[in-house]
């Protein structure tokens, strides 16, 4: 796993970590079901290193944590880091970002550098589902 440095969350990112093996199975999603990044797009440069980030979901339904509906769950975002294993809680840490309150797009500051993002949707454990929902990983550049 890659350092990222300082990352800042300014718009909301929040979430709780369970400790331990997942306390449940997974929870199914429909096979069409998909999430994605609509902004940025692969290959953006984002000088200063502030940006919106927006995220899309089809055929799932999107709730915060602690929500237990069926069809839904909450994103989170991989920076720099590969996914996590789909069989427990997704990590809360700097290169875990959660997205707890079901937000769709939020505000962040990356260094300068080549950065890695990528979705992965949980559950209201944040745990992924069965099948997992993650967005293809993009990269992004933040000029010196």
């Amino acid at each position: 796993m890659r350092g990222i440095g300082r990352l800042l969350i300014i718009a909301g990112a929040v979430g709780t970590l369970f400790a331990g093996p997942a306390l449940a199975q997974q929870k199914a999603v429909p096979d069409d079901a998909r999430v994605y990044i609509i902004w940025p797009k692969d290959g953006q440069v984002i000088n200063g290193g502030k940006m919106w980030v927006r995220m899309g979901a089809r055929n799932v339904g999107v709730a915060p944590a602690g929500v237990d509906r069926e069809n839904t769950g909450h994103h989170h975002f991989i920076v720099d880091s590969e996914l996590p294993p789909f069989d427990e809680p997704i990590p809360n840490d700097p290169n875990n970002l959660h997205f707890g309150k079901g937000q769709t797009e939020v505000r962040l500051e990356l260094p300068p550098g080549r950065h890695t993002l990528q979705m992965l949707l949980g559950d209201d454990r944040h745990i992924p589902h069965n099948p997992p929902l993650f967005s293809k990983q993009i990269t992004i550049i933040v000029p010196e």
